[in-house]
């Protein structure tokens, strides 16, 4: 065998054994963790970089909203932290919403990794915690502040000693101690076994650095990204998407400009940053716009800063896509995870036939508590405390050849929390859960159906849906090339009595939470022949 073709196929092993590396990381994360949306729901990433915080690879567990803004959260850290200052045993942390990955909910933990006394490289992880204080996690706050606890970048462990001191804060604002310690140690122990198999990996293929390996992973990726960007016809294309907003409607203005191997996504003229926390930081509405991007126009090409960086965002400061401090931004999902839809309404124009319709788009979260400070003492004697949190989600659009996906969620990729792990953790339960036929709009590819779901409480006491943010209310998931649009979500009590999308609800004793859903945009003209009316 020539030894340039010996070379490449070491090269192509040690690559895969890196993916595995951070999978494995990754699996550590979701294994140990405390917090049932992170354990049960996957709402995690870990990734590795370089000594210059250039993400080389990222674990398929995972959501892009992590795994996007990680990519460049881990700057920030160094140019506090440089690396000739870091040590065996180090760990870093930060929940930062605009140097992390959009909300305080989020502890981005990051441990570098040392080789024969030298540093190899870096790991980091997050996972959304359940509580970090201040009015929980609801979209009423009016500013950061008022959202809960902001750690600046600090040390979480210093050369293998725990900071207990910053622990004893972040835990006394916690509605759930016992969860988030566990959590931020799961992100610890995470990169710890990222930076252990690293070391294994150097080993066993007998070499004392990344350089070369990240050099061959980033100029890859980079070439082969640029590729698929030049099979996108050059030129200018916009597209406006309205959503429900809070105080008042929200109009995402895209403009998307290809030019060779290169695209610009411009979000100027977006609605004015909200003055209630749905306004998406701009790390993350990057995180989502690039993740559109990437899925229809180089799909298969690794996640990693050199592929990453071919895209480029311009947005305008103090609009709802890049609000500055100290604007809140809890429930950055609503806006944040519509940019791939976004982003679709353009590249529909420039790659006809080849883009999904429009689909639920954000999870519709269901942070739920007993109804202490928000019902009179009398109806809530001798009845439990609870924080809880579960997730819904709705149907993804009909894509080229395809149905869309029932009660999935896209673009987050978060799972669902099984019921009976929410049931076990509070006295309410779920009286139903199940697909909503017909949600999905029509086509020669139908949209996924959304689901309905309704929760009562087992006590005779009120409970509240403390963070209502929900979406597509008003405006459906539109269709792709003569598709209808999906069904409207819903939001109502058993009783009967409509909810309002946004904002804390009062489910009264004896009565219960209903949710339906939105589905997703149909795909191509209504067909009667080839209409497919499964579930």
């Amino acid at each position: 065998m020539r030894q340039n073709a010996h070379d490449a196929i070491r090269t192509q092993v040690m690559w895969n054994r890196l993916i595995s590396v951070v999978e494995e990381q990754a699996q550590s994360l979701l294994r140990t963790a405390f917090g049932a949306v992170a354990r049960e729901a996957g709402d995690l990433s870990a990734g590795v970089y370089d000594l210059n915080g250039a993400m080389l690879a990222q674990a398929v567990t995972g959501t892009p909203g992590h795994v996007n803004t990680m990519a460049n959260a881990v700057v920030h850290f160094l140019e506090r932290y440089p690396v000739e200052t870091l040590k065996p045993g180090d760990v870093l942390v930060s929940n930062d919403p605009w140097m992390g990955t959009g909300h305080l909910f989020d502890f981005v933990v990051v441990t570098p990794a040392f080789y024969n006394g030298k540093a190899i490289g870096l790991f980091a992880s997050t996972c959304h915690v359940i509580d970090v204080g201040g009015v929980g996690f609801s979209a009423d706050a009016t500013s950061i502040y008022e959202e809960g606890t902001l750690v600046p970048h600090m040390y979480l462990r210093r050369e293998g000693q725990l900071n207990e001191d910053l622990l004893s804060v972040i835990l006394a604002n916690t509605r759930n101690p016992v969860e988030v310690r566990g959590d931020l140690m799961s992100l610890i122990s995470a990169n710890d076994t990222g930076v252990n198999r690293l070391v294994e990996m150097m080993e066993e293929f007998q070499i004392d650095g990344l350089d070369d390996l990240a050099a061959h992973i980033l100029e890859t990726s980079k070439a082969a990204t640029q590729k698929a960007i030049r099979e996108v016809p050059d030129g200018v294309y916009h597209y406006d998407l309205p959503l429900d907003g809070y105080e008042s409607p929200i109009t995402i203005k895209t403009e998307l400009r290809v030019e060779g191997d290169q695209i610009t996504i411009d979000l100027s003229g977006s609605s004015p940053a909200s003055n209630y926390g749905i306004n998406s930081p701009r790390t993350y509405s990057q995180a989502y716009v690039v993740f559109g991007l990437k899925a229809v126009i180089a799909p298969d090409v690794p996640n990693n800063a050199g592929s990453l960086g071919c895209f480029d965002l311009i947005s305008e400061p103090g609009t709802c896509v890049d609000p500055v401090s100290p604007s809140p931004v809890t429930a950055r999902h609503v806006i944040g995870q519509m940019l791939p839809d976004a982003v679709f309404g353009c590249l529909a124009q420039a790659l006809p036939n080849r883009v999904q319709a429009e689909s639920a788009g954000s999870i519709w979260v269901l942070a739920m508590a007993s109804a202490h400070g928000h019902a009179l003492p009398s109806e809530l004697k001798d009845t439990s405390r609870f924080n809880v949190m579960n997730v819904a989600i709705g149907g993804i659009g009909g894509r080229p050849g395809k149905d869309g996906l029932n009660a999935m969620a896209f673009p987050s990729g978060v799972g669902s929390i099984p019921v009976e792990i929410t049931e076990s953790q509070c006295p309410l339960w779920f009286k139903r859960k199940r697909i909503l036929r017909d949600s999905g709009g029509k086509g020669k590819y139908r949209g996924g159906h959304g689901q309905v779901i309704e929760v009562a409480n087992r006590e005779a006491a009120p409970f509240t849906i403390s963070a209502a943010t929900f979406d597509r209310l008003n405006n459906a998931a539109a269709g792709r090339e003569g598709g209808e649009p999906g069904a409207l979500g819903k939001a109502y009590l058993g009783t009967g009595p409509a909810l309002k999308g946004k904002g804390i609800h009062l489910v009264p004793a004896g009565d219960s939470l209903v949710v339906e859903l939105p589905g997703g945009g149909g795909f191509g003209h209504p067909d009667v022949k080839e209409q497919k009316n499964g579930d």
